[in-house]
């Protein structure tokens, strides 16, 4: 790699850690007048409540690639397992310790072996996720969303994305944010992310003739 290319992508991802500092701060904010029955909400991720998801955003804002690895390998490569204990280990006492954890790690640069820009996704997705079950609405700016949108649609790292979307058109009806071709799936940029991830429920929110189709391909999101 060129030392030219090495600084624009040591940039890039300056600029991106920026954008995922000011997402984790806005839910941190968002969160902080919970009462204990609205910490207990269940979020989109099956099984899981808001507060055991704000833990899990904290576990992947703590976890550099070598306790990841050695995380893995104590759970003997089981990664339903490794995010378990990860969460649990950043979960607290009660409510009011998860989000302090979480406030402490909004500045974080740690991260596993993933681009900067999951670590985006991550804070986004989840943040959605924790959002929407208590009826919190962000207006996201239109860079960021955009931003994340265009990475989804061409990874299935971390979760299937790309292929996910495989023979769709999807379009923003609120940013500049458009790929793919065939039958059309159109709506506000978040939606399109969350339903890009999984979040079948999201679909609710989008319209044009492919909007069936990629809810019949939304699993379980995590």
């Amino acid at each position: 790699m060129s030392r030219s290319v090495s600084a624009a992508r040591r940039t890039r991802d300056a600029e991106v850690w920026g954008l995922v500092h000011a997402e984790r701060a806005a839910l941190a904010d968002d969160l902080r007048d919970l009462t204990d029955d609205q910490w207990a909400t269940p979020s989109l991720c099956e099984g899981l409540t808001v507060r055991q998801v704000l833990a899990h955003v904290t576990a992947g804002a703590s976890l550099g690639t070598v306790r990841w690895l050695a995380g893995v390998v104590r759970c003997r490569f089981d990664f339903d397992k490794q995010v378990s204990l990860r969460l649990a280990e950043q979960l607290g006492a009660g409510p009011g310790e998860t989000l302090d954890r979480f406030r402490r790690a909004v500045p974080s640069t740690t991260k596993p072996s993933l681009p900067v820009i999951a670590m985006l996704g991550e804070t986004v997705v989840h943040g959605e996720d924790i959002r929407r079950p208590l009826g919190i609405r962000r207006a996201y700016p239109t860079a960021t969303v955009t931003a994340l949108a265009e990475y989804y649609s061409g990874t299935d790292l971390v979760v299937v994305a790309k292929g996910r979307i495989g023979g769709l058109r999807l379009v923003a009806d609120d940013g500049p944010f458009a790929t793919g071709s065939g039958p059309l799936v159109s709506g506000r940029t978040v939606a399109l992310i969350m339903a890009m991830t999984g979040r079948a429920a999201c679909c609710d929110e989008l319209h044009g003739d492919g909007v069936e189709l990629l809810r019949g391909r939304c699993g379980t999101p995590g």
